[in-house]
């Protein structure tokens, strides 16, 4: 059986959020898509669930985190190449977010991210090799 991950993240604004990853290649699913849900489609098993804030709190008992302020999840994703990962960078820019560090190059592993509309962070790495043996 194939697993599959739904990633659930509460947005302010879900159509700003769907111009926003749909400018950085994205597509969604409109069978679970509506006034207070998208399904952004990642990959073959990798689907995030875009929910406004109120229907996100259908989830949870607990407080949205305001990912502006504090760090509730890092979503990573590995590329094909370490020019994927800048080109995807460059086009989170482009839509309004924003990078958070300076790409970061392990030699193994080369690694940037930026910060969506509503402040969730998202790693992107291309590994080429193995890590250096401790």
């Amino acid at each position: 059986m194939t697993t599959n991950i739904f990633i659930n993240l509460p947005v302010k604004d879900l159509q700003k959020s769907i111009k926003f990853f749909a400018h950085l290649g994205y597509s969604f699913n409109q069978h679970y898509t509506d006034d207070s849900a998208t399904c952004m489609i990642v990959s073959e098993n990798i689907y995030v669930m875009l929910l406004t804030e109120a229907r996100f709190k259908d989830f949870t008992p607990k407080a949205i985190s305001d990912a502006h302020q504090s760090t509730e999840v890092l979503v990573c994703l590995q590329l094909e190449s370490r020019e994927a990962v800048s080109k995807l960078v460059s086009k989170a820019i482009e839509a309004g977010g924003r990078a958070y560090k300076d790409p970061q190059d392990h030699g193994f592993m080369y690694g940037h991210g930026f910060e969506d509309p509503d402040g969730h962070l998202w790693e992107l790495v291309h590994m080429s090799g193995e890590p250096p043996k401790h």
